[in-house]
């Protein structure tokens, strides 16, 4: 249950450290306070982690006098940017337990406030009427790594822009309208940072995903094995149910980048891999059940790399063998060669 106790005041890592302890109700563990990084303790410690995600999915979380919230809140705002990477480590455990429960229509004060928090700094960062954009190539100009048969006609054609984001409006409240487009940008914020966050906090994400989508992953009939989830998601899992939520497009765009950096992004980890590819394969269905062309595209192409990366490339061999066929086939080209001469 939240904790009633008044707030301290944050200013640095170390006043994190602090008030985090008096919320969890009992001392950190000896290496995180005693950490001479505290931001980075703060970030990386499985424990802190654990306890920190156990409160925001227990039953009661989100609610407006949660200090848990409050100290995400505060944490955030103190604009101190290594507490700010520590604070966003929490954002899929943040992000999905609001998503599935403001289906439902709970007051979720606590949730909506830090996250209209992070959703003003991705606006402020971005700039006021700014959107994302990305540059693409005109196919009417003639290719660079070709020669033109004849002189280009008329001016060059200018290259196609695509809006990846729109701007961000700013917003004050949180409502149904706007919903998936506030938790949109935190999750491109959160997408922003995604090489800094430990493999824990994809992970979160990856799980989410499942739950959203609220399809199973039909993949090679189904008869591959699953992932089975960890011990403290189960027992979350045992307290609540967590729901499928609608998917717009400028929600599950961001979506799906988070989880195609947990898919192909140089993480060697092969349990986050696994858990981002039946993530993959459940969004695919779901853009498949709403026949949403744009994801239903995106997905599938996630997938086949998905698929890709089960079945790594054998490395070539340079054994004697392989010698003897190289020269083998100089010696064909040389023949080639003089016969045309």
């Amino acid at each position: 249950m939240p904790n009633d106790a008044p707030p301290q005041p944050i200013h640095s890592a170390k006043d994190a450290l602090d008030a985090l302890a008096g919320i969890l109700g009992g001392a950190l563990p000896g290496p995180v306070a005693a950490a001479e990084d505290p931001a980075a303790a703060l970030l990386n410690d499985p424990d802190v982690a654990s306890a920190v995600t156990g409160r925001l999915r227990g039953a009661g979380s989100g609610a407006g006098n949660d200090t848990l919230c409050r100290w995400l809140y505060d944490a955030f705002r103190a604009n101190v940017p290594e507490l700010q990477l520590a604070v966003l480590r929490f954002v899929p455990t943040l992000a999905g337990v609001y998503m599935c429960r403001a289906v439902s229509r709970k007051p979720l004060a606590g949730f909506e406030a830090v996250l209209l928090a992070l959703y003003a700094h991705a606006a402020a960062q971005r700039g006021a009427g700014q959107a994302e954009t990305v540059s693409l190539p005109n196919l009417a100009n003639p290719s660079p790594y070709h020669d033109a048969k004849g002189p280009p006609k008329g001016k060059p054609a200018d290259l196609d822009v695509a809006v990846l984001s729109p701007p961000l409006e700013p917003h004050g409240t949180m409502r149904a309208t706007r919903r998936a487009r506030i938790v949109g940008a935190v999750l491109e914020l959160y997408n922003s940072k995604l090489a800094h966050m430990p493999i824990s906090s994809k992970m979160d994400f990856c799980e989410f995903c499942v739950a959203w989508a609220g399809t199973q992953s039909k993949l090679d009939g189904g008869d591959k094995p699953r992932l089975p989830p960890a011990p403290d998601a189960a027992a979350a899992a045992g307290a609540e149910k967590w729901r499928r939520v609608p998917l717009p497009w400028e929600l599950f765009q961001p979506v799906l980048r988070i989880v195609a950096h947990c898919l192909l992004g140089p993480m060697r980890s092969d349990e986050l891999k696994a858990q981002a590819a039946r993530a993959a394969g459940c969004l695919y269905w779901r853009a498949a059940e709403t026949v949403d062309a744009p994801a239903l595209l995106a997905t599938r192409s996630l997938v086949r790399l998905s698929q890709m990366v089960e079945e790594p490339i054998p490395e070539p061999s340079f054994s004697s063998g392989a010698i003897e066929n190289m020269a083998e086939l100089e010696a064909m080209k040389a023949n080639i060669l003089s016969t045309k001469n």
